[in-house]
């Protein structure tokens, strides 16, 4: 079973760096929104500062490196470049599925290693749900935290994926039930997200009742893990069928910005700092990406991904002065405009009268 793990691991990291894997016909939702420009921020650029806390740790600028990888030998040198990246950059980093390290420990310095390179910055574990599911005792997931000295658990709520890859779980039942046993035994927070399909109100609420605080949208938009498993399904067609199935990132954010005192991570499609800024207006924390980063690292290597990750910040940068905003609190004020959306409203009225 763990070999099978390490492999389905690997295959998915080939998959996501050879093939597009991108969304076809649904966006993440970004482009429909508009910061209303403002020509006297009354501000000076180098006033600006987009620093931030996450998991009780100073960030330069709201972002996350999310759950890309983990569990197999070659994990190790990419999981090592990332933590280096993340720490040099002093943002937050999130590790992909901990399965693998449930399992035996051929690979268990494929995710230690992070704490290693990055000894300052939030890290996040990972679990999947199907294996909270399951749970008859926490020591377990206690084992996945001191593992990486983790900051935080995320667990991954992939029932698309589970459906259509070959080895999927898809026993769902008692996954509400396991997360409020981890809510309540950990004593790091849990972090619940989605892989790609979104988080709609009411799953965002059931989570609050739970006691969750923390939850990744991880909307449709991006990275289409249908997608994904249509190169290793035995069943393609069904996978290509449900290639598009998903929340829009900006509509999840929404979605969940109802709930009252979950901080919201914004993941799902993020290919910039002007995302990440309109992902803070619409209510969201953080933000995070993976593919993108990802494939960076891998053509461009360590300076390359730097490089980005500095263009993104400078990009939000930018998108705060132009708004007025000195800082996050204040940019999470800022004004966004949807035109095609009061379209449809004007559209309506005319119809009423």
């Amino acid at each position: 079973m763990s070999e099978n793990t390490s492999l389905r691991k690997e295959e998915h990291l080939d998959i996501c760096l050879q093939q597009d894997v991108a969304f076809k016909e649904k966006t993440t939702g970004f482009e429909r929104f508009y910061f209303v420009h403002n020509a006297l921020p009354e501000i000076n650029f180098s006033e600006v500062d987009c620093s931030t806390y996450f998991l009780d740790k100073p960030l330069s600028f709201p972002m996350m490196i999310t759950a890309i990888t983990g569990g197999f030998r070659e994990a190790e040198k990419i999981n090592a470049e990332l933590a280096q990246v993340c720490e040099a950059q002093q943002i937050a980093l999130g590790l992909g599925s901990q399965r693998q390290a449930c399992e035996n420990s051929n690979y268990w310095r494929s995710f230690s290693v992070v704490r290693d390179k990055a000894p300052t910055i939030p890290i996040v574990g990972n679990i999947g749900a199907a294996q909270v599911a399951r749970l008859s005792d926490t020591e377990i997931i206690q084992h996945l935290v001191d593992l990486i000295k983790a900051d935080a658990l995320a667990v991954h709520l992939n029932p698309l994926q589970e459906v259509l890859q070959p080895e999927g779980n898809t026993h769902f039942r008692g996954v509400l039930a396991g997360l409020e046993k981890i809510v309540r035994s950990l004593e790091i927070p849990v972090i619940v997200k989605e892989t790609g399909a979104g988080i709609s109100h009411s799953v965002a609420k059931q989570l609050r009742q739970i006691g969750v605080r923390y939850v990744d949208v991880s909307g449709a938009g991006g990275t289409s893990w249908a997608g994904v498993e249509s190169y290793r399904s035995k069943f393609p067609a069904l996978a290509k069928k449900f290639w598009d199935w998903g929340i829009p990132t900006a509509l999840s954010i929404l979605e969940v910005s109802k709930v009252k005192g979950l901080r919201i991570i914004a993941s799902g499609g993020i290919s910039g700092g002007l995302d990440i800024a309109k992902a803070i207006a619409l209510g969201a924390d953080l933000a995070g990406a993976a593919r993108i980063l990802l494939k960076t690292l891998c053509l461009n290597g360590i300076k390359g991904l730097i490089e980005l990750l500095e263009s993104w910040k400078n990009e939000l940068k930018t998108v705060m002065f132009l708004t007025g905003s000195k800082n996050l609190v204040q940019l999470k004020k800022a004004r966004l405009i949807n035109q095609n959306w009061e379209d449809v409203k004007s559209s309506m009225l005319r119809r009423k009268h």
